[in-house]
């Protein structure tokens, strides 16, 4: 029976197509024709969360007391946990009670931070490519977006001073990511203090994404926004334990900056959801008393899969430079082929999943984003099926 007296929201319409559950039904119409698919397109990390994490939460299901709905702030503990942590990584003190808030994952963080503080209308900077979050939060929330064009001639990295005046007067937001995806581009230490003092000077709110900082190699260290003088004045980052921790389906990450705005994301959120279960929180706390070493076998393990996989594809035709962090690559679709049906090819010929770019926005076509999410002997047969399928760059 069709419904059409009943109209969806102008939001959703204007909402593009979620790639990703497109390509889940792709997926699944593949595996119904008895394709074995080694799926490397969502960033989903590969076998399960560390021991002590689990331990932790068998344990803390026996409390009686964490059965209940948790403090809509989430635990003490827990916000303690993250600010002790930020020290540790960044050297960056922060106030429990007032500058960190447990979020259900930084996906869900990152599109409240938009509907409590976008107005239809708003202009929101949004570079492109970019998480699709960045841009589907303030959409959903009505906002005018300015898509910040990346490009590899810049190393993906933002162009401050190509952003038209106009459009920087009218700016209220920008959200941006390094280490980023879908590019795994990184920014030096003056990146992040010119766009502190440029966000300053405009008066615009800066949202940091900062995901995948943990998964750094060859020594690189990545920045915190909050590490530059002045920058929590307008700032806030977020972060989340799905990647480093292996914990994507445990859904919980953080917000952590400004004291104002993350408290206008409280706000909000006590009027849409009752927090994160008390186990999950103790299991995030464990999460990050980690020791370092833990870290450490986490960075080798993908840095190993970056190497093996881009060794791979030099023999295919690809050069690709070796990312400095995340846990994917960003590679160049052949010539003459979109992002879809270079996607669509490989995934139709071969069983391999990628993620077409332009799911990032316009700024990705022409690339995919292959998630270094499969142990060794899964990366080398995706390779082999590749090259006898007779994909090559050139």
């Amino acid at each position: 029976m069709s419904l059409n007296w009943i109209s969806r929201a102008d939001r959703l319409q204007a909402l593009p197509p979620y790639v990703f559950a497109r390509l889940d039904e792709l997926k699944a119409k593949a595996r119904e024709q008895g394709l074995d698919l080694i799926d490397l397109g969502m960033g989903n990390p590969d076998g399960k969360a560390p021991q002590p994490i689990i331990e932790a939460a068998i344990a803390e299901l026996e409390n009686p007391e964490s059965h209940g709905y948790p403090p809509f702030e989430g635990t003490q503990s827990f916000r303690q946990s993250i600010t002790r942590w930020y020290a540790r990584q960044y050297g960056v003190d922060l106030d429990p009670d007032s500058e960190a808030l447990p979020l259900i994952g930084s996906k869900e963080g990152l599109g409240h931070l938009a509907l409590a503080y976008v107005n239809p209308g708003d202009l929101v900077l949004v570079p492109t490519p970019s998480y699709p979050a960045h841009f589907r939060g303030p959409l959903i929330a009505g906002a005018e977006i300015y898509p910040i064009m990346l490009s590899a001639k810049d190393d993906w990295l933002i162009q401050l001073d190509q952003i038209p005046e106009a459009i920087a007067q009218r700016a209220k937001i920008l959200y941006f990511n390094y280490p980023n995806n879908p590019t795994t581009a990184t920014a030096p230490r003056e990146f992040y203090e010119a766009i502190t003092d440029w966000a300053r000077h405009y008066q615009i709110m800066l949202v940091h994404d900062l995901c995948y900082a943990e998964l750094a190699f060859d020594g690189y260290q990545p920045t915190s926004l909050l590490e530059i003088p002045g920058a929590k004045d307008f700032s806030v980052e977020f972060h989340t334990l799905s990647k480093t921790y292996n914990m994507a389906g445990w859904r919980v990450g953080f917000v952590v900056g400004n004291q104002e705005i993350i408290q206008g994301l409280r706000t909000l959120k006590t009027n849409l959801d009752y927090g994160i279960f008390r186990v999950v929180q103790k299991a995030a706390e464990t999460a990050l008393s980690l020791p370092e070493s833990y870290i450490e076998v986490v960075r080798k393990r993908y840095q190993e899969r970056r190497d093996f996989v881009i060794n791979g594809l030099s023999k295919l035709g690809w050069s690709i430079t070796p990312s400095q962090a995340t846990m994917y690559l960003w590679v160049p679709c052949p010539v003459g082929m979109s992002s879809t049906d270079f996607a669509l090819t490989v995934l139709e010929k071969t069983g391999v999943v990628m993620t077409p770019g332009n799911a990032f926005g316009e700024g990705g076509e022409r690339y995919v984003r292959l998630s270094l999410i499969a142990d060794g002997d899964r990366l080398g047969e995706a390779l082999q099926r590749i090259e006898q399928a007779g994909i090559r760059y050139s």
